[in-house]
């Protein structure tokens, strides 16, 4: 047995916890959970159905746990696990699988396959068989925490540069962004790029809210690795500084694997809850539309829209009602996609796919499904609350041709806002003339 074999067992033993168990041996092979799988769906290859995927780790899994296959290998249908299935679990747990947890809500027993796959990301990890981009993203966030003062001077320059586009974008010099301030209300946590921070600090700002943006980032690539310390680690970050700050509530951007990791995995990971609520930004767009904080012009907005539900914030989160708060609040017409909300199904670009360029090809047929989704809503604008979502999203509107635009619900409510603005000083412009 070669080393990288040795150590992807031993991470699987690792990862076998009760609810890995579960899902292991209690599957009917009924294969019912085919259909509810947009890969399957998109592709009709029995190869892209749960159950098939699955079994691949049961077949591990019967030879070194269960006594039937120590002895008799060849009577379940066991086998010692070899370079070769390592390579080709690789492809099936990172290239097939967004870990999206449809299959296990529609599973007459309840079984989630995507434990399982997570089960062998963690083996394939410590094989050395993860995509290479995967690890690199997860390495640099890590790095950034060990190393943060470096950072920190850098990332206060930008966040300079951020404060004055949404001062003129809002067109009010007394707006602010601070980088960690000590006791704020609301740590907000964004991702790489400016399309996360200004419209969230537009929005902060008309709210009247006491927040703060944090110096890290809200993405933990180590849950996309099924990497126990580095998922850890990369939510340490976070957690040990809202903690320092002292501040009320952590708020991730529109961003659905972050909210899950660290609203509902990272407290296991820290022994218990922590000192401040966990949010997502959805949450609080429509906590401020309910209690008038926001005025908002759905004119400014007058295309049809759409909405894609991230598998993270709807399924696995529960954020179902908040989203369509936000866009019957902010847009002129709203169009429900079918199926949508628990029942949605997954873009194809969740699980870490959209960032591995490798699968690219995989993760665009598999989105065919959602394309057709898009296409019979007939909305020629897209919203979604996850970035890579919007990335799938925008990728596939080219490769079908759908010909729509994606866009995220803080972007949607910036707009109506900055027309609920200009409306405010055109009408008594209007009365005086």
């Amino acid at each position: 047995m070669s080393e990288s074999v040795q150590r992807a067992l031993a991470a699987f033993r690792r990862a076998l916890d009760r609810r890995v168990l579960t899902a292991l041996e209690v599957c009917a092979r009924c294969g019912i959970c085919a259909e509810s799988c947009h890969v399957f769906a998109s592709t009709g290859q029995l190869q892209d159905a749960p159950t098939a995927r699955s079994e691949a780790v049961r077949r591990l899994y019967r030879r070194q746990y269960d006594p039937l296959g120590r002895i008799f290998p060849w009577w379940v249908r066991a086998g010692e696990a070899t370079e070769g299935d390592l390579d080709a679990l690789s492809e099936a747990a990172f290239a097939t699988c967004t870990l999206c947890q449809r299959c296990a809500m529609n599973c007459p027993l309840g079984v989630d396959t995507a434990l399982i796959m997570k089960a062998a990301r963690a083996m394939l990890a410590a094989a050395g068989k993860a995509p290479e981009m995967l690890v690199q993203l997860a390495d640099a966030a890590v790095a950034r925490g060990e190393n943060v003062q470096v950072f920190r001077e850098i990332y206060r320059e930008i966040v300079a540069d951020l404060e004055q586009q949404a001062q003129e974008q809002l067109g009010d010099p007394a707006l602010r962004i601070s980088l960690e301030r000590q006791g704020a209300d609301i740590l907000y946590v964004a991702l790489s790029g400016a399309h996360t921070i200004v419209p969230a600090a537009i929005i902060f700002h008309a709210a009247g809210a006491d927040w703060t943006l944090s110096a890290f980032e809200a993405s933990n690539y180590g849950v996309f690795l099924g990497d126990p310390e580095k998922a850890r680690a990369i939510a340490r970050r976070i957690v040990d500084e809202a903690t320092h700050l002292g501040v009320r509530q952590v708020v991730l951007t529109e961003c659905g694997h972050a909210y899950a990791a660290l609203r509902w995995e990272a407290p296991g990971w820290f022994g218990g809850e922590f000192p401040f609520r966990v949010r997502s930004i959805v949450e609080l767009l429509a906590e401020y539309i309910r209690e008038g904080r926001l005025r908002l012009d759905p004119s400014a907005n007058p295309l049809p829209v759409t909405y894609h539900d991230s598998c993270n914030l709807a399924r696995k989160g529960g954020l179902l009602e908040e989203p369509r708060v936000v866009l019957r609040a902010a847009v002129q017409e709203f169009r429900e996609m079918t199926p949508s909300r628990a029942e949605a199904y997954c873009c194809g670009g969740g699980g870490g796919l959209v960032a591995v360029p490798e699968y690219e090809e995989r993760r665009l047929r598999a989105g065919r499904k959602k394309a057709e989704q898009i296409m019979a809503a007939g909305a020629p604008l897209v919203a979604t609350s996850c970035e890579n979502c919007f990335l799938q999203i925008r990728d596939l509107s080219s490769h079908y041709g759908l010909a729509v635009e994606v866009t995220g619900l803080m972007e949607l409510v910036v707009r109506a806002l900055l027309g609920a603005r200009a409306r405010a000083v055109r009408v008594p412009a209007l009365q005086a003339a």
